[in-house]
C-alpha cells in the first residue's frame, strides 16, 4: 500500500499546477503574438516532417495540433513547443518500411506509456549527464540525415524503397539521372535560398511560410504539372480511434518503441534546457516534461499522428518572439487546428519540392558552426566524441548513436580519471627519531602515498609498480588521499599484499577512510592487512609499528639499547637510559 501511495503522490506532482494558470495571465497579448508566429513557422515543418515520415502531411498536422496542445498543458516547460521533428522522422522511416503506418501509430502509443513511466521513476534529472560533444555530434548527424531525406523530394522523383538514408539518396540520384525534373530542383533550391538568406537578414520575418506561399502561387499560376503538390488533406482531425492497435504485434514493436521513447526524452529535455538558457528566470521540470511528452504521444496516434518531441527550432522562435508562458504553445496548436479545418484545400496545393526546400534550410540552420569549432578545439577527446556520434547518427540509428557517444565519452573520461591516480614513494616522517635512527629505518621501510581513485581503470598499474618493490622489510601504504575504492581496486590491493607477504615483506596501511573500509573488508583485503601487517589511523603509528616489527625480527636493536649507546660519555661509562616519551633519563 505504501508503494502504491508513493506512485499516486508522484503522479499527482506531475499534473498541471495553479501556478501555470497564473503565468498564463501575466502577459497574454505577447504570448498570443508569439504563438501566432510559431504557428506560421511550424506549418510547413509539420507538413514536411509528416511527408518525410511516410505517413503523409495530414499525420504531421495532426501531431502538431494534438501533441502540441497536450505537451503545452502537461509539460514541464513554459516555453517548449512540441510536434513532429526531423530527429523523430529519422527513426520512423525504417519503422514504416518494416511495420507500415499502423506499426508507427502503435510504436507512438507504446512510447508514450514508456515516457509516463520514466516520469514516475523521476529519470529526467539524468539528462544532465549527457556530455556536450555527444549532443553536438547528435545534432550534426541529425542535420545531415534530414538534409539527405529531402533529396528525393527536391529532385522531384518518387522516394525509393529502403530505410538507410545513404542508400535511398543514391537511388534517388540514379532515378533523377534517368528522368531529370529541373522544375522541382528549382523550387527546392529557391525556397531553401530564400529561407536561409532571408532569415539571416530579417530573423523576425517568417520566411519559411512566405517562401512556401510564393512557390505555391508560382506553381498554380504557371500550371507546372512537374511541381507535384501535397495532395488532398482532410478538412479536420479524424475521430480518435484504436483500430490500428494489433496486440499480437506489441512484442515485435517493443524495441522500436524504446528507441522512440529514448529519443523523445532526449530531444525534449535538450530543447527545454536550450529554452532555459535563452531566458532569465525560467527553469523547466524534467520529470513533468517527460510526463507531458508521454501524454502527448499517447494521444497523437489516436488521431493518426506520428510520435512527437519538443522541437528545438520552434521553441527557439517561441522564446525569441517574447513568449513567457505555455499560452504561446497552446495558441500555436489552436492556430494550426484552425488551418486544418479552414484551409485544407489551399494547403493541399503546396508543392512537395517547396517543403523539401524548407527542410533543407532547416537542416543547414541546425548546424552551429561556432559550437562545432569550439568543441573541436577544446580537447582531442571532445573532437573524437563529436565525430563518432555524428558518424554513428548517419550510419546507424539515433539511439544507437547516442549510446556510442556515451560509451566513448565514458571510456575517455575513465582514462582521464585513471591518469590522475598516482602512486608516489614518499620519505618517512621523521617523528621523534634521531637522524641516525631515521636513516637506519629508511633502509628497511618504504612508504607509498596513493592519490586519487583506486578503481578498475587504474588499480592494475599500482599492482605493477608495487610488485617491483625490493630490498625492504616493510611497505607502508598511505591511503588518506584515496578518493574512492571499488571492488577491483580492493582485490588488486589484496593481491599486492599477498604477493609482498610471500616475499617476506610486511605491508601496513594508514589513513583508510571510513567509507572505504566496507569495500576493502568485503574482499578480505582489510583482514589480510590487519593479520599480516596492520592498519593504522596515522602514518607515525604505522612507522612505530614497523620499527617494533624490525626490532622483533632482530633487524634493529631495541630502541632503549640504541639510545643508551648514543649517550655513552667519552670515558665509556654507560649513562642512564632515556624514556621513550620525553627523552629524559630514567630515574
Amino acid at each position: 500500500m505504501k508503494s502504491l501511495g508513493r506512485v499516486v503522490a508522484r503522479g499527482a506532482a506531475l499534473l498541471p499546477r495553479r501556478g501555470d494558470l497564473a503565468e498564463i495571465r501575466r502577459n497574454p497579448r505577447r504570448d498570443l503574438l508569439a504563438g501566432l508566429t510559431v504557428a506560421v513557422v511550424a506549418l510547413p515543418l509539420a507538413l514536411g516532417f509528416g511527408v518525410s515520415s511516410g505517413l503523409g502531411a495530414a499525420a504531421g498536422l495532426a501531431t502538431a495540433v494534438v501533441a502540441g496542445a497536450l505537451a503545452a498543458i502537461f509539460g514541464g516547460s513554459n516555453l517548449q513547443v512540441s510536434g513532429p521533428t526531423g530527429a523523430m522522422t529519422v527513426v520512423l522511416v525504417p519503422i514504416v518500411a518494416e511495420h507500415g503506418p499502423s506499426g508507427v501509430l502503435t510504436v507512438g502509443l507504446m512510447a508514450g506509456v514508456l515516457l509516463v513511466g520514466l516520469a514516475l521513476l523521476r529519470t529526467g534529472k539524468y539528462m544532465q549527464y549527457v556530455p556536450a560533444p555527444v549532443v553536438e555530434g547528435f545534432t550534426l548527424g541529425i542535420a545531415a540525415v534530414i538534409g539527405l531525406q529531402q533529396v528525393p523530394g527536391a529532385l522531384g522523383v518518387p522516394k525509393p524503397e529502403g530505410d538507410r538514408v545513404l542508400l535511398v539518396t543514391w537511388r534517388a540520384l540514379e532515378e533523377f539521372a534517368r528522368n531529370p525534373n529541373w522544375t522541382a530542383v528549382a523550387f527546392a533550391l529557391s525556397v531553401a535560398a530564400l529561407v536561409l538568406v532571408g532569415s539571416r537578414l530579417r530573423p523576425t520575418v517568417p520566411f519559411p511560410i512566405l517562401a512556401v506561399i510564393a512557390a505555391t502561387v508560382v506553381a498554380q499560376t504557371a500550371g507546372l504539372d512537374s511541381a507535384k503538390p501535397i495532395g488532398d488533406l482532410p478538412a479536420g482531425l479524424p475521430a480518435p480511434s484504436l483500430t490500428f492497435l494489433d496486440l499480437g504485434s506489441l512484442t515485435s514493436l517493443l524495441a522500436p518503441a524504446v528507441a522512440v521513447a529514448a529519443l523523445a526524452a532526449l530531444e525534449s529535455l535538450l530543447s527545454a534546457s536550450v529554452a532555459d538558457g535563452m531566458t532569465v528566470g525560467q527553469k523547466h521540470d524534467p520529470d513533468r516534461e517527460l510526463f507531458g511528452q508521454g501524454v502527448a504521444n499517447i494521444a497523437a496516434p489516436l488521431f493518426g499522428g506520428v510520435p512527437a518531441t519538443g522541437a528545438i527550432a520552434r521553441t527557439a522562435v517561441n522564446v525569441r518572439t517574447g513568449a513567457s508562458s505555455r499560452l504561446a504553445s497552446l495558441f500555436h496548436a489552436a492556430v494550426l487546428a484552425a488551418i486544418v479545418f479552414a484551409a485544407a484545400p489551399l494547403v493541399s496545393k503546396i508543392p512537395l519540392a517547396a517543403l523539401a526546400g524548407v527542410l533543407l534550410a532547416t537542416a543547414v540552420r541546425m548546424v552551429e558552426v561556432g559550437s562545432l569549432r569550439a568543441m573541436a578545439r577544446a580537447t582531442r577527446s571532445d573532437a573524437l566524441i563529436l565525430v563518432l556520434t555524428a558518424v554513428a547518427t548517419l550510419a546507424l540509428d539515433l539511439v544507437q548513436a547516442v549510446i556510442v557517444g556515451l560509451l566513448v565519452a565514458g571510456a575517455l573520461a575513465l582514462r582521464a580519471v585513471a591518469r590522475q591516480a598516482r602512486l608516489d614513494q614518499v620519505p618517512l616522517d621523521r617523528g621523534d627519531h634521531s637522524a641516525q635512527e631515521h636513516a637506519l629505518l629508511a633502509e628497511h621501510i618504504v612508504a607509498y602515498r596513493i592519490d586519487g581513485p583506486l578503481f578498475f581503470a587504474a588499480a592494475h598499474r599500482f599492482l605493477l609498480e608495487l610488485a617491483e618493490v625490493a630490498d625492504v622489510r616493510v611497505v607502508i601504504l598511505r591511503m588518506s588521499r584515496v578518493t574512492t575504492v571499488d571492488a577491483t581496486g580492493a582485490l588488486v590491493l589484496k593481491d599486492v599484499v599477498e604477493k609482498l607477504n610471500r616475499r617476506g615483506i610486511v605491508v601496513m596501511a594508514s589513513g583508510i577512510r571510513a567509507g572505504q573500509r566496507q569495500v576493502l573488508d568485503s574482499v578480505g583485503a582489510l583482514e589480510l592487512l590487519c593479520r599480516q601487517g596492520g592498519e593504522y589511523v596515522t602514518t607515525p603509528e604505522a612507522i612505530r609499528s614497523a620499527r617494533a616489527h624490525l626490532e622483533c625480527a632482530g633487524v634493529l636493536p631495541p630502541r632503549g639499547a640504541r639510545e643508551a649507546a648514543e649517550v655513552l660519555p667519552p670515558g665509556g661509562r654507560a649513562a642512564r637510559p632515556l624514556t621513550e616519551e620525553t627523552g629524559e633519563p630514567v630515574v
